[in-house]
């Protein structure tokens, strides 16, 4: 699937591209199904909430290898629906996956993920530039009230900012410091929230400053994101790397499969 010249625009000028219901209710509800199982197993590749237990993130759901692996997910990543799209936005042909997630905000229970650009992280890991680009897959209907996405449109213009280290949620990361921030939402355009049904995509650039708030609803609002970088731009060594699972050693070239995602798996 290639896109327009003027969805290419969209991106550069704003740092992210919707892209409404490219997966089918068939394939969102197996990809539901798929993590209704996994969240059950006990492992690292799973991160949990600080309070009850709920899984938070699921992570590495694309690699045959990992204990969490889901086949619809393999063949989803090297669909024609989102590798040839990532191809174009990073401008090259030879990309790998640097890691999948599954954000599960669960209905009342599911925190916040505070401000942050993603290559923030990506860089502590090793790498050197930030030409990657992430695709979010909607699982459920994201609202304002259910701690839907947060983008400030243009904010990937402004490069890589100094992060700095949160602890206050059940996932560390780094985050733009406060005082920053707000020079951000007095500079640039209001935040958009980013809302759509189930299957819409959203590309976004690494370095976009996004955030979203509680879940305060009484839907859970469940999202997949599949982050592609360049094999050329894989991480280089740092003292101490983050576990595979979030840092992929995986450098082989994703080659375009078949768009029918559903004739591998078994669907009950």
């Amino acid at each position: 699937m290639k896109l327009t010249t003027s969805q290419l625009e969209a991106y550069e000028r704003d740092g992210f591209l919707v892209l409404p219901e490219l997966f089918s209710k068939e394939e969102v509800e197996h990809m539901k199904s798929e993590l209704r199982r996994i969240q059950k197993i006990d492992t690292d590749h799973l991160v949990r909430e600080k309070t009850g237990g709920i899984a938070k993130t699921i992570y590495k759901v694309h690699e045959t290898a990992s204990p969490t692996a889901s086949p619809i997910f393999h063949s989803a990543v090297r669909s024609p629906r989102l590798l040839e799209p990532a191809q174009q936005l990073i401008n090259d042909p030879q990309l790998y996956v640097y890691h999948t997630k599954c954000n599960l905000k669960t209905a009342i229970d599911g925190s916040v993920w505070q401000w942050h650009q993603d290559f923030g992280t990506w860089h502590m890991d090793g790498v050197k530039e930030p030409h990657m680009t992430t695709a979010l897959v909607m699982l459920d209907e994201p609202t304002e009230m259910g701690g839907c996405l947060y983008f400030i449109p243009g904010s990937h213009k402004l490069g890589s900012l100094d992060p700095t280290f949160d602890e206050t949620t059940g996932y560390r990361f780094y985050v733009v410091p406060k005082p920053t921030m707000l020079d951000i939402l007095s500079s640039h355009p209001k935040a958009v929230p980013i809302i759509g049904r189930p299957g819409t995509v959203v590309f976004f650039d690494a370095n976009i400053v996004h955030s979203s708030g509680h879940n305060l609803s009484g839907d859970d609002r469940w999202q997949a994101y599949v982050v592609y970088n360049q094999v050329e731009n894989k991480p280089e060594q740092v003292k101490q790397p983050r576990p595979d699972y979030v840092r992929s050693t995986n450098f082989a070239p994703l080659e375009v499969g078949s768009d029918e995602i559903l004739d591998r798996v078994q669907i009950d």
